[in-house]
């Protein structure tokens, strides 16, 4: 009897096939992954080895220590007058954000690019993007590590397969690792804690993906093919980030104009700007 008939006729045969493969393809290189990552981060963080790809992040740990910043997404909601309005602020913001830098003068002092795809679609913009600091996961390979470029080892836990429980965890040290919260704004918002930032505004952090496929502030074709199940997955993401944040005195507010991320507490932009103005002209 064929092997092809064999599987027609016991369908055991068909679930432990398939029980093989996943092994196979799946469990087996994901443990191997896991195991190769924190191997590397033992002998790193323990200085056992010290010519990783990562050893520049040592050198801004805690250099904003107590400081504000503004995490700027590209979620619709987001406006030309805002990026106008942040002008003088310690600011990160990501992805297709360069799309809208021949309608303003405002360029973030960082940016943060960590999906292989987002990149590829953007390449020409943000490897000329110039400004104080690039973060770049390390599943981009990047094409030439220049003095203001930092790679960060991202942690992709099992967020890459398909799974029911949406965990994540948060770390505060992005040289020892960065964990994925889907999405660039959970893993800048750990790079900023690292960098020592005790007050945090998230901004065009919209969580929301409306049916008319308008889901960013610069449409460039990319659309994530699993925006289905993505706000489920990023607001649970941020609740491990408040919680953190809770416990370490650090204040994340949402200063989004509208939007379903409720997970911290929103804020008007101009009222945080207008706040901060008048303490500089009461302390000159």
């Amino acid at each position: 009897m064929a092997l092809k008939d064999i599987i027609k006729r016991y369908k055991f045969a068909i679930i432990l096939i398939r029980a093989i493969r996943r092994i196979q393809f799946i469990i087996f290189p994901y443990i191997f992954s896991v195991i190769s990552f924190n191997i590397k981060k033992i002998l790193r963080v323990s200085r056992i080895y010290k010519n990783s790809s990562y050893e520049k992040l040592r050198s801004i740990k805690g250099k904003h220590k107590g400081e504000r910043c503004f995490i700027v997404a590209t979620g619709p909601s987001l406006t030309i007058q805002d990026l106008e309005k942040l002008k003088g602020e310690i600011t990160f913001s990501m992805n297709s954000i360069c799309l809208a830098f021949d309608e303003t003068e405002w360029r973030p002092t960082y940016y943060g690019i960590q999906g292989i795809h987002v990149f590829n679609q953007l390449k020409d913009h943000v490897t000329k993007l110039d400004v104080q600091g690039k973060f770049i996961g390390d599943t981009i390979s990047w094409p030439k590590i220049n003095q203001n470029d930092y790679i960060y080892p991202l942690n992709l836990l099992n967020h890459s397969q398909t799974h029911k429980k949406y965990k994540t965890q948060f770390s505060d040290n992005a040289f020892s690792v960065v964990y994925d919260g889907y999405s660039i704004t959970y893993s800048l918002i750990q790079i900023a804690v690292y960098m020592g930032f005790k007050e945090i505004y998230l901004l065009g952090v919209d969580c929301k993906y409306p049916k008319d496929m308008n889901h960013h502030f610069k449409e460039y074709g990319h659309v994530d093919p699993t925006f289905l199940s993505a706000v489920e997955k990023m607001i649970n993401a941020y609740k491990v980030a408040k919680k953190f944040a809770d416990s370490h005195n650090i204040k994340i507010y949402n200063a989004t104009r509208g939007g379903m991320l409720e997970v911290f507490e929103r804020v008007n932009l101009e009222t945080v700007l207008e706040k901060n103005t008048k303490l500089l002209k009461k302390s000159v």
